[in-house]
């Protein structure tokens, strides 16, 4: 089998993660509800937009490389047995360790942890479990990864991939991107706030990595044409300014307010439809880095903080309610520095202890070959290819009372 690797999106992944950490430390302080810095720190949720785009790109990919090379596509079974692996271990424990370690809200019971556990909790309308909260887009991502087999497969039948037919599709995977706005616009304008956190909602961030995937493979074989992706693609730099100056305009009144008070439609659209642009230029120049760009994000401390960053989304908000109890600090107290540091070192312990002896030996074990290699690649494969087992988590960071918000 032989694989492609994009190193540069290790070093996105653990950027995602650290999004995710800092926005629910600003949540708990307070500071993302006051202060000069409030809007950025309640736009850091943005990770959830950049960790689908990720996700997408690489478990779509194989599928358009089978159709490119007239193979057949990735066997399901062992799909979703590789997604499994990579998932389940670490957030079981850490269902385990927040029933344990985090106070119990009034309502909370065993079934409420089943739920967290199963990935169920979003389509029932209880409260999420403190230290869990979460764990949302994880069942999200989770519905994700049925959903793609049988879409993956639709998209890449019925015709060979000729320059017009790629064309068709990355039409079709750029109108899905305005599911997701239309999606939170409607369910913003009908109260209905779990149905906010369903994959419909999130559908076009992944359609983002989905379209990146398609345009790469098909541009690397020679069926697309010179375009102005490959002049982007030269400018990277450029690119995250640009993302940049669209987190900015995010994070203003534009896309509605940063506590978990519901938006109106039109600012639930526009968030969404910009942390979809977003997501898009912070992704791009990591599918077609330079060397420089590779080497930083991709190098040896990237690597390493990507394998990690999935034990930091799944742990930290139990560390942070260690912290909070330590410290005897209350929400909304501010703060912010002496809840950050503390939570993002222990985190960090915790996720590379989880890696290195559970979910790394696990994966190997589970695939009968202990020469596997984890680290996240995109696959060049004949037939029977499967995606990496450490593509990206995804981890939005927003509670079940605020799909657009912190949890």
């Amino acid at each position: 089998m032989r694989r492609t690797r994009f190193p540069a999106l290790d070093g996105l992944r653990a950027f995602g993660a650290l999004a995710v950490l800092t926005t629910h430390v600003g949540f708990h302080s307070g500071d993302s509800l006051n202060g000069p810095f409030a809007g950025l720190l309640a736009r850091l949720d943005v990770g959830v937009a950049i960790f689908f785009a990720i996700s997408g790109f690489l478990l779509y990919r194989p599928y358009v490389v089978a159709w490119f090379g007239e193979t057949e596509p990735p066997l399901t079974l062992p799909y979703l047995r590789n997604r499994a692996l990579r998932i389940l271990p670490a957030l079981w424990v850490a269902v385990i360790l927040a029933a344990l370690l985090v106070p119990r809200q009034d309502g909370i019971t065993w079934t409420t942890y089943l739920r967290h556990a199963s990935l169920s909790q979003i389509y029932v309308g209880s409260p999420a479990a403190d230290g869990l909260t979460q764990m949302w887009s994880l069942a999200t991502e989770g519905a994700f990864y049925l959903l793609l087999p049988f879409l993956a497969r639709l998209l890449i039948s019925y015709e060979r991939p000729t320059r017009k037919a790629v064309r068709r599709r990355l039409a079709v995977l750029t109108c899905f991107t305005l599911l997701g706005p239309v999606w939170m616009a409607a369910v913003n304008a009908t109260d209905q706030p779990m149905a906010g956190l369903w994959l419909p909602g999130y559908l076009g961030w992944f359609a983002v990595g989905m379209g990146f995937a398609l345009w790469q493979v098909a541009r690397s074989s020679g069926r697309l044409g010179h375009s102005a992706l490959d002049t982007l693609s030269t400018v990277p730099g450029t690119i995250w300014a640009v993302a940049a100056v669209l987190l900015v305009i995010a994070s203003g009144p534009l896309a509605g307010p940063y506590n978990l008070t519901s938006s109106s439609a039109g600012q639930a659209f526009v968030k969404s439809l910009l942390y979809t642009a977003i997501a898009a230029c912070v992704v791009f120049p990591a599918i077609t880095p330079s060397r420089r760009t590779a080497a930083i994000l991709g190098g040896r401390i990237g690597h390493v903080a990507g394998d990690i960053s999935f034990g930091v989304f799944c742990y930290h908000l139990i560390v942070l309610s260690l912290v909070e109890q330590l410290f005897d600090i209350k929400p909304f107290e501010g703060h912010f520095a002496l809840l950050f540091w503390p939570t993002l070192v222990l985190s960090t312990a915790v996720a590379a202890a989880s890696y290195y002896l559970m979910e790394r030996p696990i994966m190997r074990l589970g695939r009968r070959d202990r020469s596997y290699d984890v680290s996240p690649v995109g696959l060049d494969s004949a037939a029977n290819a499967t995606a990496s087992s450490t593509d990206p988590w995804t981890t939005p960071d927003v509670s079940p009372a605020s799909p657009s918000g912190q949890g």
